[in-house]
């Protein structure tokens, strides 16, 4: 892929939301809607390990974004992706769930031995209700609907990363406490 933001303008990056993932790019995809701007590629992830996504698959920052279709086996070749947990809704402004949100670690060997590592993946898919709909015009377009795509974010946690991420202000007040080692001049 090379330059994996060249359906960007300059100066932009690619952080979406979970709820901006499954609206704006998986619903699209779903619905064979054009995606403006269209920089997430299909990729089979399976037969490919997560350090092997660099330049197959849309990286911004430490992260790779990818449409892929669901599959049960899971399986790469010297590991596999392992839900973690229960699936989460992911839910917008307005108090509706607009997709679910699973996470996968990946292990090296084969399960159930195998060893987890720091890679991560978050599975976005559409609900199961997508397709019902008490108004005819929408069970119209649902019926175009192909429920089998899903989008990926995959990352590398560092060893004392919880899997939390701050937000720009978080961040900024954690660094307000850096300010009690600082001396400023009287």
């Amino acid at each position: 892929m090379g330059d994996n933001n060249v359906n960007l303008p300059p100066g932009f990056r690619f952080y979406p939301t979970d709820e901006e993932l499954v609206v704006h790019f998986l619903h699209r995809k779903a619905t064979l809607l054009p995606c403006h701007p269209d920089v997430i590629p299909d990729l089979d992830l399976y037969p490919y390990d997560p350090w092997q996504l660099d330049g197959k698959a849309l990286a911004e920052g430490n992260k790779w974004y990818f449409y892929s279709r669901t599959t049960e086996t899971r399986v790469t070749n010297n590991g596999y992706w392992k839900a973690m947990g229960v699936e989460e809704p992911v839910i917008n402004g307005s108090g509706s769930k607009v997709g679910m949100k699973k996470h996968l670690a990946f292990f090296i060997g084969e399960a159930p031995s195998g060893i987890k590592t720091n890679w991560t993946m978050q599975e976005y898919r559409l609900p199961d209700s997508a397709g019902s709909s008490s108004r005819s015009s929408k069970r119209r377009a649902h019926s175009k609907l192909d429920s089998s795509w899903v989008v990926c974010r995959v990352y590398e946690r560092d060893e004392d990363d919880d899997g939390t991420e701050l937000s720009c202000l978080d961040e900024v007040f954690l660094s307000l406490d850096d300010l009690d080692e600082i001396s400023l001049p009287n």
